[in-house]
């Protein structure tokens, strides 16, 4: 399987942030994100790209580095398991013992197998196109994407970006926990691949399907609605 996630990536070919081609994409793209008016419409029919980033640490104003992206393709609430995207980044010296303890990374594979940051974001950000952007806790992702996208290419984080842990309160307004493992359990999402970015971003992009079929459920029908409900709720 590693094999198969380490070769999802060359589908993309990098772009140079400097060359015409490459500015041309991140315009159009900008273009399309923009164009995009997702309130109105069904959440259950949102094209969405469900994301998760590996990093070396919590804090990308620090100067912690990304390590791995993963994502997956949700179409009209569907996962699409064979639309997937994967990469190791090429930061060896930001492994440490620690990091490479929990996600199962090392320096040797970063060096060995990684691309620049540049690279591995403008090919994520081929793969995403002008979907939705979801992950869980989605303020880490968001901080790491702002960061790393303006330093590459000069821009900021164009896409919207989602938070599962948000849709599922909605859905499950009295259950308590919210990190990833206790909202999977929730649904009895099987727990596998844990740490690892494209591992993760499937866990989170199965918990979206299944809270998104509840909050239909609940009456909530569009993404208005949901941003309605939390908004009123923080009040």
């Amino acid at each position: 399987m590693f094999q198969w996630m380490r070769s999802i990536s060359s589908r993309f070919g990098g772009l140079d942030s400097t060359n015409p081609q490459h500015q041309s994409f991140m315009r159009q793209l900008q273009k399309d994100v923009k164009a995009e008016q997702p309130l109105q419409k069904s959440v259950s029919s949102l094209n969405v790209t469900v994301l998760d980033l590996e990093t070396s640490g919590f804090n990308a104003d620090a100067g912690d580095k990304i390590l791995s992206m993963g994502a997956i393709k949700i179409k009209h609430n569907r996962l699409v398991r064979d639309d997937a995207f994967y990469t190791l980044v090429r930061e060896p010296e930001a492994v440490s013992p620690e990091v490479s303890e929990v996600t199962g990374l090392t320096a040797e594979e970063l060096a060995a197998d990684g691309q620049p940051i540049s690279e591995a974001l403008e090919q994520f950000y081929q793969f995403a196109q002008a979907d939705i952007l979801v992950a869980h806790h989605a303020s880490h992702e968001r901080k790491f994407l702002q960061k790393y996208t303006y330093r590459t290419m000069g821009s900021n984080l164009q896409h919207r970006l989602l938070d599962t842990s948000f849709v599922f309160s909605i859905a499950a307004p009295d259950f308590e926990f919210r990190s990833l493992d206790d909202c999977c359990s929730y649904y009895d999402v099987p727990i596998k691949g844990r740490h690892n970015a494209l591992g993760d971003a499937i866990m989170a992009a199965e918990l979206w399907v299944r809270s998104i079929q509840t909050v239909q459920e609940l009456g909530y029908e569009t993404l208005q609605d949901v941003y309605a409900h939390l908004s009123h709720r923080r009040k």
